[in-house]
């Protein structure tokens, strides 16, 4: 049986990823729709130790796992690394003295424990006596009472965690609240800046993906451009001449890695490389989450019946975080740079199958199982080629983004 896992990543205050929470599903069988919340927690352990390994997953950082009551009882964890894997009890646990006991035994052996979800009651003392983490949902709780838990909880040596940060504005209130980590997509609304604030590098790197992307390509001067970046060139020449590629002769040109690569292609890799050049201020996760979304989109060509349509599908994955690695909005950008008519919309919001695709990435991403399955049905996709795709995804961005 195949099995679907989403990374959820969680930055520290300097937006370096600190960890991942890994969530998943078997199949078409979603085991969240029978509230067999046991059978998921043990899915997620079980797999992580037969189907890959958490490196793969979370490139060396931690790995936050959900623990039920059981999961806790049977000592289920403990077939994990306690370096990596981390503990998240759930909210709806009971701090029983069978619980404490179990915590107790998992905190010795050098296990990290959070609590997820946490509103404070007498009866968690015992739990937060033991607890390393302690996850406040910034959703659900107000802003007082998101204080109170740090004012009360940092100076026992616990680190606080704001859950679903979903702007910016949130993301720097937890952090002046003395909040260490947090979860969410704030990095997803960027803070608009206006033209003449863009680095130099940014608007150099602009104008390469103007370059490349324009109607006829001069290869020459593109090649002239890319050269004036000595970091775009060592990138595009360390990556033509890497395992990716396998070519037989090394190549030491930027002109003839472009001959090499074909029109497509240019686009394609040099996209990349000038996205990750520009997001260089920015947290690796968001080149990251922008490789895994053009390597999932180009790996959904195919089953949805659009075999030539690969590299702009690759594009679109990868443009659809520019608005937050530049700071200006998507639509904006897309207009200095010619991309297809499909892609554009799709990009800015418009429905039609591009889109769909998208959102199907995007969803995989968040681990949203719901939307996951009526997208996939309404496609005439097999859900079950997903889980593979995806995890293809994730292990070629990160070897992508090593180089």
């Amino acid at each position: 049986m195949e099995h679907f896992i989403a990374r959820q990543p969680i930055f520290d205050t300097k937006g370096r990823v600190f960890a991942y929470e890994l969530l998943f599903r078997s199949g078409l069988h979603n085991y969240f729709d029978s509230e067999d919340f046991d059978q998921a927690s043990a899915s997620v352990i079980a797999n992580s130790n037969l189907l890959f390994t958490l490196d793969e997953m979370t490139g060396n950082t931690k790995a936050f796992l959900n623990c039920t009551e059981k999961v806790l009882l049977e000592d289920l964890m403990t077939t994990l690394p306690r370096q990596q894997a981390v503990v998240e009890i759930l909210e709806n646990v009971e701090p029983t003295p069978q619980i404490i006991e179990a915590c107790k035994r998992l905190k010795s052996l050098g296990y990290t424990l959070a609590l997820d979800d946490f509103v404070y009651h007498r009866n968690f003392e015992p739990l937060l006596d033991l607890a390393d983490i302690v996850k406040v949902d910034f959703l659900l709780s107000d802003e007082k009472q998101q204080e109170e838990l740090a004012r009360q909880l940092i100076p026992r040596g616990i680190k606080m965690l704001a859950e679903k940060v979903e702007t910016h504005e949130v993301f720097e209130q937890a952090k002046n609240m003395g909040y260490q980590l947090f979860q969410g997509y704030f990095f997803a609304k960027p803070i608009i800046i206006s033209r003449k604030d863009i680095p130099t590098n940014k608007i150099q790197f602009l104008r390469i993906l103007k370059d490349v992307h324009a109607e006829e390509v001069d290869f020459k001067k593109l090649a002239l451009t890319i050269q004036s970046e000595v970091s775009l060139t060592y990138k595009l020449l360390k990556l033509i001449n890497s395992a990716a590629f396998a070519l037989r002769r090394r190549v030491t040109s930027v002109l003839q890695a472009l001959s090499l690569l074909g029109l497509r292609e240019i686009r394609s890799w040099v996209s990349l490389l000038s996205i990750s050049s520009m997001a260089d201020d920015k947290p690796a996760e968001l080149v990251v989450s922008s490789l895994i979304r053009a390597r999932l989109c180009e790996q959904l060509a195919l089953p949805c019946r659009m075999g030539d349509r690969k590299s702009d599908l690759f594009l679109m994955g990868l443009f659809s975080l520019l608005d937050v690695i530049m700071s200006r909005p998507l639509d904006e950008i897309l207009k200095e740079i010619t991309v297809e008519d499909d892609v554009f919309a799709a990009l800015t919001g418009t429905d039609g199958p591009l889109r769909d695709i998208l959102q199907l990435a995007i969803a995989m991403e968040k681990g949203d199982w719901d939307t996951v399955s009526q997208l996939t049905t309404e496609m005439q996709v097999d859900e079950q080629q997903l889980p593979a795709a995806y995890r293809e995804a994730v292990t070629w961005a990160q070897d992508i983004y090593s180089l």
